[in-house]
């Protein structure tokens, strides 16, 4: 019943705000400081009617995916390794350490110096994903029962299916969060820099240029449209570690070892 009643929840809270939205909008009754939902929507059926909309859409999605993928990838990479070898988890501590700290502004006006505004979100995005991805594997591989791989050696288990029954379902969990989390980091830090570089062409470009206009439809509408491709990324990369989770669940039988006589290791 909890389960069935959640999304009509879910509905009643999504409606409950936009009636405080709208009701904020009749208040102030001047569209330059708080633009209605209505308005909101009008002028986003507005823009997406528009070819420049869409490539603005893609550049920003292209370069903040691109960012994600490159830091979870080395995130997950360098946790693998901090867990393996002590000394590199050393070296990378306080690393990890600054890169969670560091305000993204600092980050934005130093990258600004050494790269390019139309990379900028790029590399923002990696910054601040990388000790995000870093924690939540490391996190998840201290998850996995030293007996069971202990065991897994024992009975000479292949690498394969060790990583496969032993490693992943222990660190799927916890690297799903860090996934999901980083992705939400990755496109407010990302469009942030954006709205800092003013690369052409960009979604950030469009937010400065809605602030220097005062054009607050157009300001809620590209935020809105911000709000939706990420929560969209976020379904999709979750969809992806649920499909992966349940095909491990359905693999087939670990293959098993000889003991020193010949006979299957059972």
């Amino acid at each position: 019943m909890n389960k069935q009643r959640r999304p009509a929840r879910g509905l009643l809270a999504a409606a409950f705000w936009l009636a405080v939205w709208q009701a904020g909008a009749m208040a102030v009754d001047l569209p330059v400081l708080l633009a209605s939902p209505l308005d909101t929507v009008l002028r986003l059926g507005a823009l997406a009617r528009t070819a420049e909309f869409w490539r603005s859409i893609l550049f920003t999605l292209g370069h903040i995916l691109a960012g994600y993928a490159l830091a979870s990838s080395a995130g997950i990479l360098l946790a693998a390794l901090a867990r393996r070898f002590a000394p590199v988890y050393d070296l990378l501590s306080p690393l990890m350490s600054v890169l969670r700290s560091v305000p993204v502004a600092s980050f934005v006006i130093a990258a600004l110096i050494w790269v390019p505004s139309k990379r900028l979100s790029v590399l923002i995005a990696t910054v601040i994903v990388l000790p995000v991805v870093y924690a939540g594997t490391l996190d998840g591989i201290r998850q996995i029962d030293p007996l069971l791989s202990e065991m897994a050696r024992v009975f000479r288990m292949s690498r394969l299916n060790r990583l496969r029954c032993l490693a992943l379902p222990a660190v799927l969990p916890s690297l799903g969060a860090a996934l999901s989390t980083a992705m939400g980091l990755a496109w407010k830090s990302g469009v942030a820099a954006e709205v800092i570089g003013i690369p052409s062409g960009s979604i950030g470009e469009k937010l400065y240029r809605a602030k220097v206009y005062l054009a607050t439809p157009d300001l809620f509408a590209w935020t809105l449209t911000i709000i939706l491709i990420s929560a969209a990324c976020t379904k999709l990369m979750r969809l992806g570690l649920g499909a992966l989770t349940s095909r491990l669940s359905q693999g087939g039988r670990p293959e098993v070892g000889k003991d020193e006589h010949g006979s299957d290791t059972e």
